[in-house]
């Protein structure tokens, strides 16, 4: 749709500026949201996307600049006066709390009432609101259901329905789809489209550009926390085109060529079991090799990982490495044996929110770099420095890892990784929320190690980073391994299918 701006604006904020200590996120920007329209909001981490839905949202305010709502001068003090003023934000982060009920979360922070004076919490009124939500979003999930149940796709449509209990005529969507498989991803963005054409509108942020090319009526694309144009969907050719203007230039390349120096098998593992998850799980890796794998949500391949490094328990099967059988007791004696692992669950298990960018990014490589015990802050500060700038990171390593955006929490923890010196490294969804420039970055950090034979292995939601990585892929569903795919032999369709195989039948695989 093209649009002209101007009346018909349900939002329109004008020369918006947000200062942080040490860091200007935004510069007089400029942006509207029209009735009836889905408007993508692109950039690299550090554009300023982040800051400017934490501005609608009431999470902060403005150093300087004007918002109107529907025509009105407003300010927000409070998330509340955001809902109250028609705006709901969907974050990245789920806010789902497993031991309640669907319903139950469904309409959390706006519980129905009913008896003497509306002060008794009615279920049957909350499971009415739930369903009711569920039949206008096209989804089949059971109100009464525990929300611990529900794969991570089923927890984001959840978040979703509960931000549409309220009706907002405004609703923001900070990547949606981060945390799902391609199938999800589809299904929600065709919940997306519907949303829109009963009436809503929405602010839509993802880093999948092929997304925001399906679902955007208009585009505004971020650069260092300035405005750099805004286009109608119509009038954008490509993802490539998206890329160049975000970064300011042309990316020359995403991926880089794939390491042909593999040498002799560095881990292997045997029948690994654990009951209910997964079941007789056997694989190995070579060294200067990549393996990925591929499946849906819920088909148990971080649950591997997670008993590899010892996180969770094995109920049998065995783990060599080097030669050398290998049972971790717990991560940091997988890390001592040379096994590093990045977490999917950023902020819970890839980086100490309350901890500087300096101490997080050092944390399991100081062993290593000062045997001695004595830190020298000074060289702390370089090495940390030197990571930073090949993770194209931006921000002040000496704030608190709370204060970065998402993408920048993940560059912390993945130059973590490749700081440790482990010679196996397990990155489970290792470019989730992180912009196409760091991506590649990212991508050529794979790469050098696998050159230098670490051996690697890559969890992935996005078959085509897998497919562009790495050397084979394993399918994984419902807990078990399905097919391996050598280079030669990939084929997406093939590797979507098999994840597929045991899927629809399995209910008792986690997330």
């Amino acid at each position: 749709m093209a649009y002209a701006g101007g009346k018909d604006a349900l939002i329109s904020l004008t020369g918006i500026g947000k200062v942080y200590p040490g860091a200007v996120a935004l510069n007089g920007v400029d942006f509207e949201l029209a009735k009836g329209e889905i408007h993508a909001l692109v950039g690299e981490n550090g554009a300023g996307k982040s800051s400017l839905i934490k501005i609608l949202s009431g999470d902060t305010q403005p150093s300087s600049g004007h918002m109107r709502i529907g025509g009105s001068q407003r300010s927000f003090s409070t998330p509340k006066d955001a809902r109250d003023a028609g705006i709901v934000t969907v974050f990245q982060e789920l806010t789902i709390i497993p031991s309640l009920s669907v319903a139950e979360n469904v309409v959390l922070g706006n519980l129905p009432m009913a008896g003497p004076l509306n002060s008794v919490y009615s279920r049957h009124a909350a499971r009415k609101t739930a369903q009711r939500i569920f039949d206008r979003m096209g989804i089949d999930l059971d109100p009464d259901a525990k929300a611990e149940t529900l794969s991570t796709g089923e927890m984001q449509l959840v978040e979703i329905a509960r931000g549409l209990t309220l009706d907002p005529p405004v609703l923001i969507l900070d990547e949606p789809t981060a945390s799902l498989s391609d199938v999800e991803a589809a299904q929600l963005l065709g919940i997306i489209k519907q949303l829109r054409d009963a009436g809503h509108s929405m602010i839509f942020v993802s880093h999948r550009l092929d997304e925001v090319l399906e679902v955007s009526d208009r585009i505004t694309i971020l650069r260092n926390g300035e405005l750099i144009e805004v286009r109608d969907r119509q009038d954008v050719r490509d993802t490539t085109e998206l890329v160049n203007m975000m970064v300011g230039g042309v990316l020359d390349k995403l991926f880089p060529q794939v390491n042909q120096n593999i040498g002799g098998v560095h881990f292997r593992a045997e029948g690994l079991t654990r009951e209910g998850v997964f079941k007789d799980v056997s694989f190995e890796v070579r060294s200067g090799e990549i393996l990925g794998f591929s499946g849906l949500v819920g088909a148990g391949r971080t649950e591997v990982m997670r008993a590899i490094i010892g996180a969770d328990p094995l109920d049998s099967g065995s783990i060599v490495k080097n030669g050398v059988h290998l049972r971790a007791r717990n991560p940091r004696h997988a890390i001592e044996a040379g096994i590093s692992y990045l977490s999917e669950d950023r902020k819970g298990s890839g980086v100490v929110l309350s901890m500087s960018g300096y101490e997080n990014v050092l944390m399991s490589a100081m062993p290593r770099i000062f045997p001695s015990g004595f830190i020298n802050w000074k060289k702390v500060r370089s090495v940390a420095e030197e990571i930073a700038t090949r993770m194209r990171f931006r921000g002040q390593l000496s704030n608190d890892t709370s204060t970065y955006s998402g993408g920048n929490q993940q560059k912390i923890a993945i130059g973590k990784l490749i700081l440790s010196g482990a010679d196996l490294l397990i990155l489970d969804e290792p470019t989730r929320g992180v912009d196409v420039g760091a991506k590649a970055e990212i991508y050529q950090l794979i790469h050098e190690a696998a050159e230098d034979g670490a051996a690697i292995v890559v969890v992935s939601s996005e078959l085509p980073e897998l497919l562009n990585v790495c050397h084979r892929i394993i399918a994984m569903s419902a807990g078990r391994i399905v097919r391996e795919f050598a280079r030669d032999a990939f084929d997406e369709q093939d590797i979507l299918q098999a994840a597929f195989e045991g899927h629809a039948s399995s209910h008792g695989t986690a997330a």
